[in-house]
């Protein structure tokens, strides 16, 4: 197998040699090949406002495995810009070449890539979850963790500045923690980090991107936050507050009778008799419109005489009640005066 893959590079080069590999106004500046978190790789030799020619590319790991064609080309419009690789078809630490063919016509022309080492073309992804805590009065932590899968291969970047800063700083940083020594509480920072693949794993120049910034501060809503609360609070909730309220009087309406099932209402007698008391002073028969005949035929019209009961005294008493209690009672008129008796007991009076 590896004899007949390096008769088949010979004999590629040897038709470059023969011929043109690519003329200059149909080629493409040349093959750039990432491996992106050694999760899939592309190599990508341009664009379709450049390439005029139908191109196909092949590859083979030198010293391990046959030449084999693109089985995933990336299109701009039907023209083939790229080659897509899955991760079963990434080997690292072997080099790695390239054959493109360019169409044109009768004639096919050929370019061949140098030797690469894909560990040396690792891009990994952007640090996420970034986070700011206090240490201290005036030190502040940064963290964040890496999606690519080998955390002890990277070393990473954080720039920073505050909303009075007009130049970024960067640092360098061997860990995934980032100690800002000094702040500023009347300003508000923003922080980003990305990441590369550091001396130890390989030698690629190829930085991840700028994460999502972090922010910092007493002031620490972007103008785009602001703005968002700006609408929710001036726009969004008095309206939904209309809404509601306008919503809850129609409801209140038309449940008016419900309401009163509900919560009935304890009737105030208060002012029904209102007139009694102020018109006609109390008085109820005016108030309530009898008839005066009606009223005197409810009047009493006999009159009741008073009987006088007197009581007898002791046995071993002579004095007259009488002259005892000095007292002497009144003959009623009409009625004969009854004979002056001694009784065993007081006097007392009994209406009939």
């Amino acid at each position: 197998m590896a004899v007949h893959a390096a008769f088949l590079v010979s004999t590629l080069l040897l038709l470059c040699g023969m011929g043109p590999c690519l003329a200059a106004a149909h080629s493409p500046s040349g093959v750039e090949c990432v491996l992106f978190n050694e999760e899939y790789m592309t190599c990508m030799w341009g664009s379709r406002e450049t390439l005029t020619a139908n191109y196909s590319l092949y590859y083979w790991y030198e010293n391990r495995s046959p030449v084999v064609e693109c089985k995933h080309y990336l299109q701009d419009q039907g023209v083939s810009i790229g080659c897509y690789f899955n991760q079963s078809e990434i080997i690292q630490f072997q080099p790695f070449r390239v054959l493109i063919n360019a169409s044109l016509g009768s004639r096919t022309l050929k370019f061949l890539s140098k030797p690469m080492e894909l560990q040396d073309l690792v891009k990994p992804e952007a640090p996420v979850n970034l986070t700011i805590r206090n240490m201290s009065s005036n030190q502040l932590q940064l963290t964040w963790t890496s999606p690519y899968p080998k955390a002890q291969c990277l070393e990473h970047a954080v720039k920073y500045k505050s909303n009075k800063d007009t130049n970024w700083m960067e640092h360098q940083v061997k860990g995934d923690i980032f100690s800002f020594p000094s702040v500023d509480y009347e300003k508000y920072y923003t922080f980003y980090v990305r990441s590369k693949i550091n001396s130890y794993c390989g030698r690629t120049q190829l930085w991840s991107e700028w994460s999502v910034p972090v922010v910092w501060g007493s002031n620490s809503t972007s103008k785009e936050e602001q703005l968002h609360w700006f609408w929710i609070h001036t726009v969004l909730i008095p309206i939904a507050s209309c809404l509601l309220l306008l919503v809850l009087v129609v409801l209140l309406v038309r449940m008016e009778r419900v309401w009163v099932i509900l919560m009935p209402r304890i009737p105030n007698p208060s002012k029904n008799f209102d007139e009694l008391f102020i018109t006609h002073n109390g008085n109820f028969q005016e108030w309530a419109g009898v008839p005066k005949d009606v009223v005197e035929s409810f009047r009493p019209n006999y009159s009741e005489n008073i009987c006088y009961v007197s009581e007898l005294p002791p046995k071993d008493s002579c004095e007259p009640l009488w002259e005892s209690g000095n007292y002497s009672p009144s003959v009623m008129p009409g009625t004969p005066a009854a004979p002056r008796e001694h009784s065993p007991y007081k006097n007392s009076y009994v209406g009939l």
